[in-house]
This record gives structure tokens, sequence and C-alpha cells, in this order.
């Protein structure tokens, strides 16, 4: 999911005399004297006239210092609490378009654990990006049990569909998770083609998490390059707000 204005220089209040007045009229000066008898009238006139310039002017270093602290919180915001993110691809229809953006909150699984069925922004095992690289042998009518060793550096967005220690198979796209078919209310039917049915049962690793895109059918997830570590986890994505009529809740 956040630029500098041009600096404008001081300016002199509507209806202020200007600077250059060196004098004002007799009653005036007597309706200022009766005011405060004891301010000297031409020291006073010259007091409100600079406290009238410092009130209405910002000089060009109090400018720059306004908009580094305002860029130093925007980034500081998206390093730290929420960032936007594009969606690349089609991975994630009907939940989310190519082209749309979302906020992720980046500051709350630092507090607690992703749940399943959360929408989630992470770095994939390396070998995810081009070649679906599984870390572990595995039967063909399986999922891939155990990811690379490492992280590539790009992000990917998936749903969250199974945890630590839980079972999974996938059937007719479905997550068969603990013996049990997840309600998904919000996919995309697989279809029948070979990614849509894995059978044989995965038992997902202590502090990993198993992510699958909506778009079950059209969707390079977990089903071959295996859980997620925790510590890889981004955030959670809890807002889109592009397109307008899009606008809402994940």
């Amino acid at each position: 999911m956040t630029k500098p204005r041009s600096p404008e220089g001081p300016r002199r209040p509507e209806g202020a005399a200007p600077a250059a007045v060196a004098a004002v009229s007799g009653d005036t000066e007597r309706r200022r004297k009766d005011a405060d008898p004891d301010a000297p009238s031409g020291s006073r006139k010259r007091g409100a006239g600079s406290k009238a310039d410092k009130k209405h002017g910002n000089s060009p270093f109090e400018i720059v210092l306004i908009v580094a602290v305002a860029l130093g919180l925007a980034l500081g915001i998206q390093a730290f609490l929420v960032k936007p993110y594009r969606i690349p691809s089609e991975s994630m229809v009907p939940t989310l378009e190519i082209g749309q953006r979302v906020l992720v909150n980046r500051i709350g699984n630092r507090f607690g654990e992703p749940h399943v069925g959360d929408v989630t922004v992470f770095h994939p095992p390396s070998g995810a990006e081009n070649a679906n690289e599984c870390g572990a042998a595995h039967k063909d009518d399986q999922p891939c049990p155990t990811p690379t060793k490492t992280k590539a550096d790009v992000n990917f967005i998936k749903r969250i569909v199974a945890g630590p220690g839980d079972t999974l198979a996938i059937v007719d796209g479905h997550a068969i998770r603990n013996g049990k078919r997840q309600k998904e209310p919000f996919i995309e039917p697989c279809g029948e083609g070979e990614e849509c049915n894995f059978p044989t049962p995965i038992t997902i690793p202590p502090g990993h998490y198993f992510m699958m895109g909506d778009n079950r059918g059209a969707s390079d997830d977990s089903r071959y390059w295996g859980p997620v570590p925790r510590k890889w986890i981004i955030g959670n994505a809890f807002s889109t707000y592009w397109p307008p009529k899009r606008i809402g809740l994940l």
C-alpha cells in the first residue's frame, strides 16, 4: 500500500501594512498608547510586523525539514507497519485480479501466528520462481513435502491452506486437511488436470505453512515447491485499495 510541494516564500497577510511604512496617524498612535502606555510606539509597530512575517512565512529550510520528516515517516510505515503490493498474475483469481493493489500488515505476524485462510505475502523457496523445484523426492500423486533450503528474492501472494503438523492432500483442487475437505467458496474450480489431484497426503513440517492460489488450476504454489517456513512470511494482506470498485477488506 503514500510528494513534496514547491516552496512558497513568506506572504504578507491580507490587509497587513507593508514593511516599508514608516509611521502611523496620530489617532492610531494615541489608540495604541491607550492600549499599552508603557510600550514605545515605533518599537511596537516594528515588532508587530516582524511577528506577522514569522507567523505567516516558512523558510526554505523549514520546508525541506518538513518534507524530509514526511518521507521518513512514509518509509518507516512501509518498512515496519503497512506496505502496498500489486498483484502480478492470475493465481489469486477470483479473490484478486491482475493489477489489483493490496495493503499488507507487516507487523501482525511478529506478535502472532499465521492462520489457515489468511491471504499472505511471502518469499517462496529458491527454485519456485522459474522451475517449481521441490526440496525432496516424493511420489507423483503427492504434494511437495519439503522446500529447498534457501528463499527466493521475489514475493508471492497466496492463501494458507494448512499449518504446522497438519496432514494435507489435494482432491479436485480442494484442500483435504486432516482428512476433511475444507470449505473454500472463494476458489476458482480446478478442473481435471494433474495439478488438481495429489491424493497421497503429506504432513506439514513444524514452523511451515502450505500455500495455494485461489485459482487452483492456474497457480504455481506449495503443491510443487513445498511449504513455506514461518520466517519467510512477510505479512497478511488485509485490504484492497485499487481499483476503486474493488476497495474492501480481504
